[in-house]
């Protein structure tokens, strides 16, 4: 794709490699050119993962899509991450970035991702149809260290450590309605990067805790923790401390393991970005979840719910929701019983702590409408654990 001043939009080749890789730890972190190595050299990765800008032979801006899976009520969603952006100083503010999120957003839907995920700095992203919709545990102080524990030893994992660390991210991630696990491409990343470092921790020959732990020149910050007993917890902090050698360090809760150890957290919001192309393909996709939540409700009557640009009507039968029906504007859903969700707010509605409910106290262009007993069921608050390629 061709931009004004002849620059091309195309995807990466091998021969862009140091080029990108210069990019990248130049206006983020140095650690940054190993992880787009390590995603284009992966076979479920490739260099057709990746986007750049080249302004002839010159690499001036990329970005990069990764293939993830969201896991909402026990259903599977096929779902896009964009990371490691980022422009040439002397080509920013000339749209490169709109850019190249419009190949990752046309690549991602080839894909079959019904939704993308993204870490990304304030506001930035909104400007692409991203939402600001799940909360990211925030970095508390560590004000309590506990002693190592007997017979508990840590270390930094390899390869083969990914199915135990995987079975105990899985039994944490059960414990939320929303989760996003680790692809194995990230799996295969983690324990290859310098950028953080994933640990293990052993008792008796068994795996019992894990952890990702950032290195003590950008400030030790533990976090992704899972345990499968209390003590690999005090065995994470322990080793953490030790890195951060008598410094001040901080760590993200899951769950409450955490929680008696760490300072109170910060009042501010710290969101996961969501950008959500076609809701009624993800409702339709969705479809036995809110089967699940409307069963107990009994009724066959369509369900209404309006985006004001647009709406659905989830029809149902025998219990079931069977079919969502796209339709288009509709400014008054609450006479025909629907409810009105404003359209930057459908991944809060879907993904976030609040519920349609919570949204509605907080935006006036929410409101469950005449129905509000179905609609509660129907959008509840939920919660919501993500692992991503970074310790947001």
């Amino acid at each position: 794709m061709e931009l004004a001043g002849g620059l091309v939009v195309r995807a990466a080749r091998p021969a862009d490699l140091e080029q990108i890789g210069a990019l990248l730890a130049d206006r983020g972190e140095p650690a940054d050119r190993q992880d787009h190595r390590l995603v284009v050299e992966d076979a479920d990765g490739g260099f057709d993962a990746c986007a750049v800008v080249v302004d002839g032979d010159r690499v001036v801006s990329t970005a990069t899509l990764l293939d993830e899976t969201v896991v909402l009520g026990g259903v599977a969603i096929p779902a896009g991450q964009v990371e490691l952006v980022a422009t040439d100083r002397e080509y920013e503010g000339r749209g490169l970035v709109r850019a190249l999120m419009g190949w990752a957003h046309e690549r991602s839907a080839a894909r079959g991702h019904l939704l993308q995920v993204m870490i990304g700095i304030p506001y930035f992203y909104r400007q692409f149809g991203y939402q600001y919709s799940i909360p990211i545990p925030h970095s508390r102080a560590v004000h309590t260290v506990p002693a190592m524990p007997a017979g508990c030893a840590v270390r930094v994992a390899g390869p083969d450590d990914i199915a135990a660390m995987t079975r105990l991210q899985d039994a944490v991630q059960r414990g939320h309605d929303v989760s996003m696990p680790h692809s194995p491409l990230c799996w295969r990343a983690l324990v290859a990067r310098a950028g953080s470092s994933q640990v293990v921790v052993e008792r008796a020959g068994r795996t019992i805790g894990t952890g990702r732990v950032t290195p003590p020149d950008e400030g030790v910050v533990l976090g992704e923790v899972g345990a499968a007993e209390p003590d690999a917890v005090a065995a994470l902090l322990a080793h953490a401390a030790t890195l951060a050698g008598g410094e001040p360090f901080s760590a993200k809760d899951r769950g409450g393991l955490l929680g008696p150890h760490l300072a109170p957290p910060p009042a501010d919001a710290n969101d996961y970005y969501l950008r959500i192309p076609d809701v009624a393909a993800l409702l339709d996709h969705l479809r036995p979840v809110l089967s699940e939540r409307l069963r107990h409700l009994g009724g066959e009557d369509d369900v209404v719910v309006s985006f004001f640009r647009r709406h659905v009507r989830l029809r149902r039968a025998g219990g079931t929701v069977t079919e969502v029906v796209a339709g288009g504007p509709m400014q008054g859903p609450a006479s025909h019983g629907g409810a009105g969700v404003a359209p930057d707010l459908v991944g809060p509605l879907l993904f976030g702590p609040h519920g349609i409910e919570g949204l509605a106290a907080w935006h006036a262009d929410v409101y469950p409408g005449p129905n509000a007993d179905l609609m509660r069921t129907l959008f509840p608050p939920v919660t919501a654990d993500l692992l991503t390629f970074y310790l947001p």
